[in-house]
């Protein structure tokens, strides 16, 4: 009897302790969870979850070395763009001017070399300012109306001005004067656009819808590569032809004085009869 009292009065004593611990461990759990929403219920229509999912990786970043590549020119591109656009232009025109020699034939000519390597310092700078305003503009809220209109002015401003600073200053370079210089421009600016409609404007929308900025200049110079070659076949095409025709005008000198001469002679005698 005695032991069954003192054991009452035991719990009566550690009741409130258990009271109090429980209600601190309570305010706890709930304090802990007030920042949290609470879960929502699942869908039907919910993706199931994949385990170690990968996420695609473009094709061309994953090329090894030409990846790492192209990584380390976009790096040196951010960093010096224009030391890095000036030094990719000696490299284009140089392998271009090797490519042209080496299909023409011909004994190698360093000359010839050096005149392209010319060409190619002068217009890296303005050709590389060109892409970043035609980038930087023309940027409409239809996509392919922005593409459009600027593969068009593209090709309707700067295609013939720089075809014609290229033939112009490879013949000025050569040593011809203003006379040789416009007739070049003639025999090779007009076929240089027309077939370079067959190439850039796809090259161009390529470029401003799939490439990124720092990858561009990698990408149009490797088609440049072939493109240079190009014109550097179809500049010297042009040589070879004004060569021809200066050596018929030397093997034949008088053919031309009197061609002129009669030509004078007939306007003379149509202008009496009327």
């Amino acid at each position: 009897m005695a032991t069954a009292t003192l054991f009452r009065v035991f719990l009566r004593r550690q009741t409130p302790g258990l009271r109090t611990r429980f209600s601190q461990q309570q305010r706890r759990a709930n304090s802990s969870n007030s920042g949290t929403e609470p879960p929502k219920p699942k869908r039907q229509d919910d993706p199931i979850p994949v385990p170690n999912t990968v996420a695609t990786i473009p094709l061309w970043q994953r090329l090894g070395p030409l990846t790492r590549a192209a990584e380390g020119y976009a790096r040196a591109q951010r960093k010096r763009p224009l030391t890095t656009q000036f030094v990719s232009s000696l490299v284009i025109y140089f392998c271009a001017d090797l490519s042209a020699q080496n299909m023409s034939g011909n004994e190698y000519d360093p000359e010839r070399t050096a005149r392209s390597l010319i060409i190619g310092a002068i217009s890296s700078i303005p050709s590389y300012k060109w892409f970043i305003f035609l980038s930087q503009n023309f940027n409409y809220a239809s996509r392919l109306l922005s593409l459009g209109t600027k593969v068009v002015v593209n090709q309707v401003c700067f295609t013939p001005i720089f075809n014609s600073y290229f033939f112009g200053m490879q013949a000025f370079l050569a040593g011809d004067n203003f006379e040789q210089i416009i007739e070049r421009i003639r025999r090779t600016v007009p076929v240089s656009i027309v077939n370079s409609c067959k190439l850039w404007p796809a090259v161009t929308a390529f470029s401003f819808s799939f490439i990124p900025m720092e990858y561009r200049s990698v990408f149009s110079g490797v088609i440049a590569v072939g493109w240079q070659t190009y014109l550097s076949f179809l500049n010297r095409q042009a040589e070879v032809l004004e060569e021809a025709e200066e050596a018929e005008e030397r093997a034949h000198p008088g053919e031309k004085a009197r061609a002129v001469q009669d030509i004078a002679v007939h306007k003379g005698a149509v202008k009496m009869e009327a």
